[in-house]
């Protein structure tokens, strides 16, 4: 039976090969955060995203994923500062004691490229509705948090957060269904918009748009 719903594939193919993306993902229902992070790796490595850019963290539950996505993409811009600076520190000789080389680094030798901050970051929580309150405070909570990150840093992040009513619901959007249709692994489109958004963040950056 056809259906309305679901993500219209983009008419373009994006390019991730120059792209660095994170995955932060709680640890709550492993069974379903596992398929939904696989899923989000396999489409982040078809669309080219070398495995080297994809970086994986852990945290306990949903609830911290907003704190550790802010602080995951200022560490990144972080990394990138301190890998400038010894790169452009790496030529130098100043002929200090115990120095290991009297000679610079020659013309055109090749540098460790620098850790470049991410382009995208996906969150991914899986939250089921139990008999009190719980989960709609930190769907709300997580929700609001993780949308005002990617507005104040300018990097997207991908909302990955399932909010199910029952196990079921969440495991079908796993791909992990009971029955005779399994459903739909959320994380593989959670992938592709990473990368998608990610390209357009850089464009847009630059100043071009289509």
């Amino acid at each position: 039976m056809s259906t309305i719903k679901g993500l219209v594939k983009s008419d373009v193919k994006y390019d991730g090969s120059s792209l660095r993306v994170a995955i932060v993902h709680a640890r709550w229902n492993k069974a379903i955060i596992d398929s939904l992070v696989n899923g989000a790796i396999t489409k982040l490595k078809e669309r080219g995203v070398k495995e080297s850019n994809i970086v994986v963290e852990s945290v306990p539950g949903s609830f911290e994923l907003p704190l550790a996505c802010s602080r995951m993409i200022a560490g990144s811009r972080i990394q990138t500062g301190a890998a400038s600076v010894t790169d452009l520190l790496g030529g130098l000789n100043f002929n200090l004691p115990g120095s290991r080389s009297g000679t610079p680094a020659p013309p055109g030798a090749a540098l460790p490229p620098p850790n470049q901050p991410f382009d995208a970051v996906i969150a991914i929580g899986v939250l089921i509705k139990g008999a009190t309150m719980h989960f709609e405070y930190i769907c709300e909570s997580v929700s609001h948090a993780l949308m005002k990150i990617q507005l104040d840093t300018g990097v997207p992040v991908i909302f990955g957060v399932l909010t199910a009513l029952t196990d079921d619901q969440a495991l079908e959007r796993a791909g992990l269904g009971r029955g005779s249709e399994k459903g739909h692994n959320h994380g593989e489109d959670w992938g592709l918009a990473a990368v998608e958004m990610g390209s357009h963040t850089r464009r847009w950056a630059e100043g071009r748009f289509s």
